[in-house]
């Protein structure tokens, strides 16, 4: 049995990651979740029963309660999600993001280091520390260009920021201590199971709801989208395959501008679920004032990871997006509870 310590496995990609990685047989996860208002445990309904799948509650910055699961159940891999990742957040209060992306991973790496070097060396050999990170840490780039793994790190926002100080920090455990450690860095992610402060899930739930659809600016940022669950099989090869010390872009080679992203929902909601009064939900996107420092444009080179460990991404955004707007369709308990906030109320037993 091959034990893999989850960090953040309650959010949006980790939950993902949980329920794909225990498809493989062999496979034990822990999750380690503070469960903040972003971690849903509604996310893990169909695996919580699965013998192979343990929740712990618990803070990343707690650093008996990271060592004691070092001790309990002897991972092999730490698959490190957990993070502050809301920009707009880091803006109004950027201490958490601090604490969480920089202070967390240290202290993840602090475990991890001691626990490893009791390892024998079959054991030393095998384990590893993925650290998954953002293409945000690069900065922004013009209307030409790609991020590589050797591109200059230059955030832009204090969540971006903190995600680069805690890239640095696996970089130099790796260099300094010999921790075995992997690094990922993806483009926007989107799928089944994000929280509705991101703009697809928040877009699709507002077109519902009547609300306005609120557009950045002119609507021109442009991103790179990434499917959700591609996003996780990139992860799980980089696992595998990926050599210590690498790091490995993962993008979904889906560049499309914020109110292209918006309008294509629109179109899609149209047709599957139209408004009653039978008007386009395009009549609902506003233009709002662009956020301070809005990066313009991400866009990832993914060719290290597909030429030295041969993933490339299933979904195209035209096969991803329409599964992603179905999936908020069929699954509006999940929806209704993020939103009126009755997922958060079992955590009343956990202390918080």
């Amino acid at each position: 049995m091959k034990t893999i310590l989850v960090t953040g496995g309650a959010g949006f990609i980790g939950s993902n990651f949980a329920r794909i990685a225990l498809q493989r047989q062999g496979v034990h996860i822990i999750n380690l979740d503070k469960l903040t208002y972003a971690g849903n445990l509604d996310s893990l309904r169909d695996v919580e029963q699965e013998p192979r799948y343990t929740f712990v509650h618990g803070d990343i910055c707690d650093q008996a309660v990271v060592e004691k699961l070092f001790l309990e159940y002897q991972p092999m891999a730490i698959l490190h999600f957990a993070a502050e990742s809301h920009v707009d957040r880091s803006i109004d209060s950027p201490a958490e993001f601090i604490r969480t992306n920089i202070n967390g991973t240290f202290t993840l790496l602090e475990a991890a280091r001691k626990y490893w070097r009791d390892l024998d060396d079959g054991g030393k050999a095998q384990f590893r520390f993925l650290h998954v990170s953002t293409d945000e840490v690069y900065g922004t780039l013009g209307e030409t260009g790609h991020f590589t793994e050797e591109t200059p790190y230059a955030p832009n926002s204090p969540y971006s920021a903190s995600k680069a100080a805690s890239d640095h920090l696996v970089r130099a455990y790796y260099h300094t201590y010999g921790l075995p450690v992997l690094m990922t860095n993806c483009s926007n992610n989107y799928g089944p199971y994000q929280f509705p402060e991101k703009l697809i899930p928040l877009m699709i739930l507002n077109a519902l709801e009547g609300k306005s659809l609120p557009v950045y600016g002119t609507g021109q940022n442009v991103r790179d989208w990434l499917y959700v669950e591609d996003h996780c099989r990139a992860i799980l090869a980089v696992l595998d395959k990926g050599i210590p010390g690498e790091k490995y872009n993962i993008g979904g080679h889906n560049e499309k501008a914020n109110l292209s992203i918006v309008q294509t929902l629109c179109d899609i909601l149209d047709a599957n679920r139209p408004r009653v009064d039978g008007k386009p939900y395009r009549d609902q996107i506003v233009f709002v004032k662009d956020r301070p420092g809005h990066d313009l444009r991400y866009a990832i080179d993914a060719s290290k990871i597909q030429r030295e460990l041969g993933w490339v991404p299933v979904e195209t955004f035209e096969t991803g997006i329409v599964k992603t707007v179905n999936w908020y369709l069929e699954n509006s308990k999940w929806c209704q509870r993020v939103t009126d906030g009755s997922y958060r109320r079992e955590r009343l037993g956990m202390g918080e």
